[in-house]
C-alpha cells in the first residue's frame, strides 16, 4: 500500500471523527453563542476583534473576503448594538478603525470561555496517559497549524488561525 494512500485514507478518518465529535457537542445548548441574535459575518467581526484588536475597515474586508460596502453595513449593526466602535486611527487620521467596546469584549470572553470549559470538561474525562498523548499530538498540530498559515501568508493568501488560539490565556486574565 502506498503511504501516500494510507495518508488519504487516516486523514479521511480523522475528519470524520472530528465531525462526530462536533455533533455530539451541538447537543449541548449552553452555549452563549446560541443566546445571541448576530449574524455569522457580524460574530466573526467580533472574534477577528477580540483576537487581533482594532482593525481598519479594509483589515476587515480582507478578513471576511468582503467588500468594504458590506463591511460597513456589518459594522454599523454592531456599533448600533454597542458591540463595536469606531476610532480614529492615531497613525494616519483618514483612516476610521474598529474594536470592541466594553460589551463587545464582555461577548467574545462568554463565547471563548464557554468553548474552553466545555473542552476542559470533555479533557477532565480522559485517563492521564491519554491526556499526555493528546498534548504531545495538539502541540504537533498547532505547530503545523502556525507553518501552515506563514505559508499562506508569505504566498499572499489569507491564513486561518491557529487552532490553539482560543484555548490561549489572554493578558489580563
Amino acid at each position: 500500500m502506498d503511504d501516500g494512500d494510507e495518508r488519504s485514507r487516516v486523514i479521511g478518518r480523522i475528519i470524520e471523527v472530528q465531525r462526530d465529535l462536533a455533533r455530539a457537542l451541538a447537543h449541548d445548548r449552553s452555549s452563549p453563542l446560541l443566546d445571541s441574535n448576530l449574524t455569522i459575518r457580524q460574530l466573526k467581526v467580533i472574534m477577528i476583534l477580540a483576537f487581533h484588536g482594532s482593525q481598519s475597515g479594509q483589515d476587515l474586508a480582507r478578513s471576511l473576503g468582503v467588500g468594504l460596502a458590506t463591511v460597513t453595513g456589518i459594522v454599523d449593526r454592531l456599533v448600533n448594538q454597542r458591540l463595536v466602535e469606531r476610532h480614529e486611527d492615531p497613525a494616519d487620521r483618514r483612516v476610521r478603525r474598529v474594536r470592541l467596546t466594553a460589551e463587545g469584549r464582555a461577548l467574545a470572553d462568554r463565547l471563548i470561555d464557554a468553548g474552553v470549559e466545555q473542552f476542559r470538561a470533555l479533557l477532565a474525562r480522559l485517563d492521564l496517559d491519554t491526556l499526555r498523548t493528546f498534548e504531545a499530538v495538539l502541540h504537533r498540530v498547532c505547530q503545523a497549524a502556525t507553518e501552515m498559515c506563514a505559508e499562506r501568508a508569505q504566498a499572499g493568501r489569507p491564513a486561518p488561525a491557529p487552532p490553539a488560539v482560543a484555548a490561549r490565556p489572554r493578558p489580563g486574565r
